[in-house]
């Protein structure tokens, strides 16, 4: 059994301010005895066309990656960082990275958001292009870790189980969604495709989601969930704004739904 903590956060346009919340939840969670803590997509900054600006800040000082590292350090806890925008080799866009970092404080692994949010939503903000700013990753990670083989992913790359389906071939155990989904799109779909990956893969899914209106035209939806490997929602933040939820993740409830019900291995035999 491992204890994992899940963060919601309501970042907005103030860095300072935003860290300071990472800290706070960070610290909550280690006293709470977790082993790893999960934040959401943008973690840091929502503003996409801030990102360059701060990646190359980053880039040269480390303002938000030596942060999370000395965090982990001090606190001997596992962070799993949502999003952090990280430069891009010609320096014009970021990658929008998940990146993990052990309790010993060293940056172990990172994931580079494969599917971009390129969308038009019936909300205030109407259109989002992530693509203006951010570069789409190229490789599936899955890191290996304390509470078990987590796979990542970040927000939209929620909507195509096949990404959630190669994740699982190559041993996840657990799935984590960091996400900055919006209000509409949330309330619609959130829960459902959070479930039916659980269900599909026979994972245990950590969702962080940012939670509550950051500004006159944006809002997201919150209600970040743990679900367990048969889709059961083990916990669930309800309300807007920060917050943590817990679970203690048992790996052998994972092998024994697999067993139980060896759904890869007929996959296999179908020949998909």
């Amino acid at each position: 059994m491992a204890k994992v903590a899940v963060a919601q956060m309501l970042s907005g346009e103030n860095l300072e301010f935003n860290l300071a919340e990472v800290e706070r939840l960070a610290e909550e969670a280690a006293a709470n005895h977790a082993e790893l803590v999960l934040f959401p997509e943008n973690l840091a900054l929502l503003d996409s066309r801030a990102l360059i600006e701060l990646a190359k800040e980053d880039q040269k000082s480390q303002v938000i990656t030596g942060f999370l590292e000395g965090l982990a350090r001090r606190l001997k806890l596992w962070i799993i960082a949502g999003s952090v925008p990280v430069l891009n080799e010609s320096g014009d866009k970021v990658y929008a990275s998940c990146l993990v970092f052990n309790s010993e404080g060293e940056w172990v692994d990172r994931y580079d958001k494969i599917h971009l949010f390129d969308v038009d939503v019936e909300d205030t903000h109407a259109s989002y292009r992530e693509s203006d700013f951010i570069q789409h990753g190229e490789s599936l990670v899955v890191s290996n870790t304390p509470v078990g083989k987590v796979g990542l992913s970040i927000c939209y790359d929620l909507r195509f189980p096949e990404h959630y389906q190669k994740l699982r071939i190559a041993g996840a155990e657990v799935l984590i969604v960091p996400s900055a989904f919006t209000h509409v799109t949330g309330e619609a779909h959130w829960e459902v495709l959070l479930r039916a990956r659980a269900i599909e893969t026979q994972c245990y899914v950590l969702a962080a989601n940012q939670g509550g209106e950051h500004s006159a035209t944006r809002k997201s939806w919150g209600h970040s969930m743990i679900v367990n490997p048969w889709g059961e929602i083990v916990s669930e933040l309800t309300k807007p704004g920060p917050g943590l939820i817990y679970a203690e993740l048992n790996l052998d409830e994972v092998e024994n739904r697999r067993q139980a019900m060896p759904v890869m291995q007929h996959r296999d035999k179908a020949g998909f």
